[in-house]
């Protein structure tokens, strides 16, 4: 019998056929869109498709059709400029979350209204109960620093204990300081400072470590006030575009992070870090439980080398100019300093430690290198966080060291309004060094420091591009050589950021195989003039492949 060739021939298309990988479908797909994808091999498109968490598809329009399906959700950007999903670098998300219940003092402006915000406060809330949270900014009311007598009679039922902006110095009231026994004869903490009237009585500012005989015998925050302040701190970076945050904080934070995650209530990526002191803790946890997924991710230790510019407390190769005497303080002896970095850094764990002042930076650099050379060559991905105040001859040494600087523009444009009133005009040309750590061949990762400052990336590009102070009083930049493009600011905030975290195969930039992160944008950054960008809107953020937040 003779094969019927038309039959065979057939069979044979078919067997072919049935090899051809099947086009992937789209759970959404985005297009009419002006894409900065952060990828230099594909800097722009028009269209994305996602499957489930992951980009399948990052090209032209055209192209983005063949991923659709009857139930694929479709969203038309109406020409709209789409980015990578922000990541802020460096944030404090439960105590803003907290923060955001609490008084307002941020822009208060003059002792009066000061004090009027914390006593319609303290009505709001029941007799007994701890007032925290505030960051204030005594530089808005002439530099004076609040005392407890300002407050006292209008909290008499409540203990107070707010801190400045920076986080590095808090005021309490007489009824939080009678709480923590605290008198005349109390004697100073290392590493902090206990202001004192000519009397030598407290005040009722405590700067750094000092803090700490408060903070002993505050309550300790609920479980359910933690769940409450990270739904809050969620909800409010959504809506700023961010979708990963680096977190500096505790076990406890953790704890609140992982339940969410078991309650799948998440929607903004946590890489959450716990204090350097407690390396062997999470050395421990790693190799029990791993480091963690996409949502949830360990790995990281914050330490600390000093305090902040504004508090006085940034440790200085010179004096401050306003002072004559006063170099700032360390808050860790540099010897355990060393060896918490060199025992994290052998037991593969991620080191990050905050150095504002250029005596800090440079003897955390120091550490650094120390410990490199004698733990040998690997992938450690060292991070110094704030960087403000740089000596000049430290700058090259970023990017011989591979040692990342993690930076928050926002800072520059509020300390620019006064910083040289510390440090003088020479001193400040290398503070807040963007230009000229990235010409030396670091990676920057940016950040806002939130609580400190505002979780706003778009206010954080304005301010590395323009460097333009909040006070308006410098419109062609406060040292304006230090000024990087969009582009280059763009980065920090994404692959720049997510290499910071060992992220950047996962996310950072939208390229086939990553996560389905991204923002919408309602103007082109690269195309407004720079001063314009912070009034740029964001119209959605879309994290893992759902839609977090949407500009109604």
């Amino acid at each position: 019998m003779k094969p019927n060739l038309y039959l065979l021939a057939a069979l044979c298309f078919t067997l072919a056929c049935s090899k051809v990988p099947k086009q992937p479908q789209a759970t959404l797909v985005l297009s009419n869109a002006h894409i900065w994808t952060g990828n230099p091999a594909q800097p722009w498109a028009e269209a994305l498709a996602v499957q489930g968490d992951s980009l399948i598809f990052v090209g032209s329009a055209e192209e983005a059709k063949k991923y659709l399906q009857a139930n694929t959700q479709v969203i038309d950007a109406k020409g709209q400029m789409v980015t990578p999903g922000f990541i802020d670098s460096h944030v404090h998300f439960i105590d803003a979350g907290m923060n955001l219940a609490s008084v307002q003092l941020r822009d208060a402006k003059t002792k009066k209204i000061f004090i009027q915000r914390i006593a319609d406060f303290a009505k709001t809330v029941p007799a007994g109960t701890w007032i925290t949270g505030g960051d204030w900014d005594h530089t808005l009311w002439g530099g004076e620093l609040p005392e407890a007598s300002w407050i006292d009679a209008v909290t008499p039922d409540h203990p107070v204990f707010l801190n400045r902006l920076d986080g590095h110095m808090s005021l309490a009231n007489s009824a939080a300081m009678k709480a923590a026994d605290i008198t005349a004869a109390t004697k100073e903490v290392e590493g902090g400072t206990i202001v004192r009237d000519q009397k030598g009585q407290p005040t009722g500012v405590f700067k750094d470590n000092a803090a700490s005989l408060i903070y002993a015998i505050m309550p300790p925050v609920s479980e359910p006030m933690r769940d409450r302040a990270l739904a809050m701190a969620m909800d409010f970076v959504a809506a700023k575009g961010v979708t990963s945050v680096h977190h500096m904080g505790s076990w406890e934070e953790l704890a609140t992070f992982r339940k969410a995650q078991k309650n799948k209530t998440l929607k903004t990526r946590i890489y959450a870090n716990v204090p350097l002191s407690t390396w062997a803790s999470l050395e421990k946890e790693v190799a029990k439980n791993g480091r963690g997924d996409d949502w949830v991710k360990i790995g990281g230790l914050k330490g600390f080398v000093d305090g902040s510019l504004g508090s006085h407390t940034a440790a200085m190769m010179e004096p401050f100019i306003d002072t004559h005497h006063d170099k700032g303080l360390f808050v860790t002896p540099l010897d355990s300093l060393y060896s918490y970095v060199s025992k994290a850094d052998q037991a593969g764990l991620q080191v990050m430690v905050h150095a504002i002042g250029d005596d800090a930076i440079q003897q955390q650099l120091n550490i650094y290198e120390r410990v490199a050379s004698e733990n040998g060559t690997k992938d450690r991905r060292f991070r110094i966080e704030h960087a403000q105040h740089i000596a000049p001859a430290d700058i090259p040494r970023f990017g011989k060291l591979k040692v990342i600087p993690s930076m928050q523009p926002y800072h520059a444009i509020d300390d620019g309004r006064w910083a040289e009133s510390y440090l003088g005009y020479e001193r400040c040309k290398t503070t807040y060094a963007f230009r000229s750590l990235l010409d030396a061949g670091a990676t920057l990762a940016l950040g806002s420091d939130w609580f400190v400052a505002p979780p706003t990336p778009l206010e954080g590009i304005y301010a590395a591009v323009t460097r333009r102070t909040l006070d308006d009083k410098n419109p062609q930049g406060w040292i304006p050589e230090q000024k990087i493009s969009v582009e280059e600011a763009l980065t920090g905030y994404t692959m720049g950021a997510a290499y910071a975290e060992f992220a950047e195969k996962k996310k950072g930039s939208l390229e086939k195989g990553k996560l389905a992160d991204f923002v919408v944008l309602n103007a082109d950054l690269t195309k407004i003039a720079p001063e314009k960008i912070r009034e740029v809107q964001v119209m959605m953020t879309v994290v893992g492949g759902k839609v977090v937040y949407e500009e109604k």
